[in-house]
């Protein structure tokens, strides 16, 4: 090695998030996932993880998706808070509450007139999944899956989105027994726009800001 040549210089430091920037992550990220998940009530979609057990319950008991939501995503925090630490557990019960209250009070603001199945399922996709990415960046999540594959990620050097999508997948088609195959389609497109964002977009080293 050349003792004369130049030093590599070092990598840039990660740049901090402030309290502005993580509050309107939190807001904007919750509120994302939170139309998304209207749209999929709408067109009578499912998706993975506890959402797709919150809708399961939802659509059994006729009660607000909301409710059940909040309620299983509860036990997750067990493991957030011991694994992800104090700080990304209370950002994502904000997140979640946020988001379970949006989806409670969405029919007195919100009203689909015509909402293609298809197009539910991609674009509601879409926005859960720039919701979540939102969300994992300034460490956050909305409970559940999320959490887990965020721990894998950090813990494991597995990608979050490809576990997501894993997992949210595999609940869908298990939903075949309960919804007709065609609206089990439409949900597995649904479950892989969500995975989609994630994988492409939340990766190990690719994004510096803590």
């Amino acid at each position: 090695m050349d003792p004369t040549a130049p030093l590599a210089p070092n990598p840039p430091r990660p740049a901090a998030h402030t309290w502005f920037d993580d509050t309107h992550a939190l807001i904007a990220g919750s509120l994302f996932v939170a139309l998304g998940m209207i749209m999929f009530g709408h067109a009578g979609l499912l998706t993975g993880g506890v959402a797709g057990v919150a809708f399961l319950a939802s659509y059994a008991s006729g009660l607000p998706f909301g409710v059940f939501f909040f309620l299983f995503s509860l036990p997750f925090f067990v493991l957030s808070w011991y694994r992800l630490g104090p700080v990304f557990t209370y950002k994502s019960f904000g997140a979640v509450a946020l988001v379970s209250a949006c989806t409670t009070l969405a029919p007195k603001v919100v009203r689909f007139e015509l909402l293609n199945p298809w197009v539910a399922s991609v674009l509601g996709g879409f926005l859960i999944g720039f919701g979540l990415l939102a969300l994992l960046r300034h460490q956050a999540s909305v409970g559940g899956v999320n959490i887990l594959a965020q721990w894998l990620q950090q813990a494991r050097g597995l990608s979050a989105g490809k576990v997501q999508m894993s997992v949210d997948v595999v609940v869908v088609l298990a939903a075949v027994w309960v919804l007709p195959p065609l609206q089990v389609a439409q949900s597995v497109v649904g479950a892989m726009a969500i995975g989609v964002i994630l994988a492409l977009n939340h990766r190990p080293g690719r994004y510096l800001g803590v």
